[in-house]
């Protein structure tokens, strides 16, 4: 098996949790055979934002086809 990974990053106004999953959401949506994801990095934006928008920087891992 080959594995390739990708990094995402989810964004949310209700918090980290809801920015990774939305970014492991999407990935499962748009890929196919998504293994595992980790979570890299997180951040808040709030200079450019109207509230806090959270984002989260996953990892996400998938099976190539053979």
């Amino acid at each position: 098996m080959v594995y390739k990974k990708i990094t995402l990053i989810g964004t949310s106004d209700e918090g980290f949790d809801a920015a990774v999953d939305e970014a492991v959401d999407r990935a499962e949506d748009t890929l196919d055979n998504v293994k595992w994801a980790n979570t890299e990095n997180l951040g808040v934006e709030i200079a450019n934002a109207d509230g806090r928008e959270y984002q989260a920087e996953v990892e996400v891992a998938f099976e190539l086809d053979e």
